[in-house]
């Protein structure tokens, strides 16, 4: 028998006071009212309940090894990332590796693998294997549903999902961005009951009026709760974190900025334990007896330092280290890929000046903006304005097809040279942003050579980070991949940009659910009209 003594909040009564909490075998059995002068508060475990752990570029070990000591002792993973390169041979890894730490990892049953059909996967996911999946008490729901237009227009492959899980009576995310009116009521009526893409205000009450359930997102790219504060949620998600912003921790600081923002402590709180628990029918998320013995100890809810994390009534990190060891799972390379020539980023044309459409780009945005510019042909070439910050933009399958689609991107600021990733949302093709087509084929075969990864080219001078593991993942501690990518940042930096997280905002170029213009391995793609539109005008 385990006793830990200190003032509990209580996330149920909403009230803080004495307690001795007695654990037997990883369970909350007795809560016990005491008086003390206790130097501890004590909480529930931190639950983020929406998180891609591939965007942590750690395998979920490692991510463990970073997130644990920051009071998270649970995550609701999708891992539709790993899922679009490898499938369900993917997710397994996942679980395998996840199954050697303490964190635990529930995931959701990724809904859109393909996320739409006017890309290039690695994989498949059919209805059967989604139903296979949701069979697993550790599955918890039913992915977010990205592909909305399919929803709304009642395709049968994806309504078949939703049914499945219906029938086993499990949560369904949702992926919803400014959908409104009639059209959100028919996304609501399929069953889905979450959402963490509201841009505004007024979204989020629109969305709250009519049930859903209100995830408000701090990631690396996608920052939305200082926006948001003001509307209210359920929850608080990271979505996606890039690994240096979780050297400042996870959970833990975005509680810290809830709170600055303005939400009231004990509600900010309760989004990150029992609101999760409850919805997504975890054993967690509270201290009552029958419960696990999730818990965190912190100074005061003021300040949200912890000091102490214990799950399944085990300590499993102190004073910000974890006590618990790291052995990697390994897994074969997944990459079909030719090394390119410059060649293959050319754009051809006649006449002397033509009018292509280009997507916007905005910092801490994942969204874009259809633009019109006029720009100038030299030698049958459609040139780039990098006076204008108008750069050419390519998607390199990288499945065996080969393909190469080329348009123009305006807002990565790069004057000189290339940059580009095999982090590429959602299908994982090969990206490059760039201001030259050499530069470009440069940053590609890099990647090709490293089977996996990011790299920037400039001058000359070559910069690189590997991720082997389906193109999205490092063997490698957070510290070890944050030195290497804070090396890739000050690169890019140095080449003019001035985006916060350059590679994070460009692995959403590719990513066809969100607004308003994107591109895949197949062509430019207009969300809004949800099909193919010629580059030029």
């Amino acid at each position: 028998m385990v006793k830990i003594r200190g003032n509990l909040l209580n996330v149920s009564a909403e009230e803080i006071y004495g307690v001795e909490i007695s654990v037997e075998k990883g369970i909350v059995k007795c809560v016990e009212n005491i008086r003390g002068n206790f130097k501890h508060l004590i909480l529930p475990g931190f639950i983020d309940s929406h998180i891609h752990i591939e965007s942590s570029m750690l395998t979920p070990s490692r991510f463990a090894e970073a997130v644990v000591p920051h009071g998270t002792t649970a995550v609701i993973s999708d891992p539709h990332e790993i899922a679009n390169v490898m499938g369900i041979e993917g997710i397994n890894y996942m679980i395998k590796d996840a199954s050697t730490v303490p964190l635990k990892m529930f995931i959701t049953a990724p809904s859109c693998v393909p996320t739409t059909l006017y890309e290039t996967s690695g994989a498949m996911i059919s209805t059967e294997e989604i139903e296979f999946l949701l069979q697993n008490d550790d599955v918890v729901a039913l992915g977010e549903i990205m592909n909305f237009p399919e929803v709304l227009e009642g395709n049968p492959n994806i309504l078949a999902k939703l049914e499945v899980a219906k029938r086993f009576k499990k949560p369904i995310d949702g992926h919803a961005p400014f959908l409104s009116g009639l059209d959100l009521c028919k996304y609501i009526m399929s069953g889905i009951s979450t959402d963490h893409e509201c841009s505004s205000v007024d979204e989020v009450i629109e969305k709250r009026r009519l049930g859903m359930k209100i995830m408000l997102r701090e990631g690396s790219s996608a920052k939305n709760l200082k926006d948001l504060a003001f509307a209210g949620g359920d929850f608080i998600v990271s979505d996606d974190k890039h690994p240096e912003d979780l050297l400042n921790g996870h959970v833990d600081e975005m509680l810290k900025k809830a709170i600055e923002y303005g939400i009231d402590p004990l509600d900010a709180i309760k989004m990150v334990t029992i609101n999760p628990a409850e919805h997504y029918n975890l054993n967690n998320g509270n201290l009552i007896p029958r419960k696990v013995a999730d818990i965190v100890l912190v100074d005061n809810i003021e300040k949200l330092n912890i000091k102490k994390v214990i799950i399944d009534g085990k300590l499993v990190a102190e004073d910000g280290k974890p006590c618990f060891n790291i052995k990697t799972t390994e897994i074969p390379s997944t990459f079909k890929l030719k090394q390119k020539k410059s060649s293959e980023f050319d754009i051809t044309a006649k006449g002397s000046i033509v009018t292509v459409k280009v997507m916007e780009v905005f910092d801490g945005q994942i969204i874009t903006k259809k633009v019109l510019e006029d720009l100038k042909i030299k030698n049958g070439k459609i040139e780039a304005n990098i006076n204008n910050d108008i750069l050419k933009i390519a998607v390199v399958g990288r499945y065996g097809n080969e393909n190469v689609s080329n348009a123009f991107v305006k807002g990565f600021g790069i004057k000189d040279g290339a940059i580009a990733s095999s982090v590429a949302h959602d299908s994982h093709n090969i990206i490059v942003v760039g201001t030259n087509s050499e530069d470009m084929a440069e940053a590609v075969n890099i990647i090709c050579k490293n089977k996996g990864g990011l790299s920037a080219v400039s001058n000359g001078i070559m910069y690189s980070l590997e991720l082997p593991i389906a193109g999205l993942m490092s063997y490698k501690s957070l510290e070890n991949v944050s030195s290497d990518l804070k090396i890739l940042h000050d690169a890019v930096k140095d080449m003019g940009s001035h985006l916060r997280s350059p590679f994070m905002t460009l692995s959403f170029m590719a990513l066809l659910v969100i607004p308003e213009l994107k591109i895949s391995d197949k062509g430019l793609f207009d969300v809004e009209k949800f099909e193919f539109v010629n580059l030029i005008k």
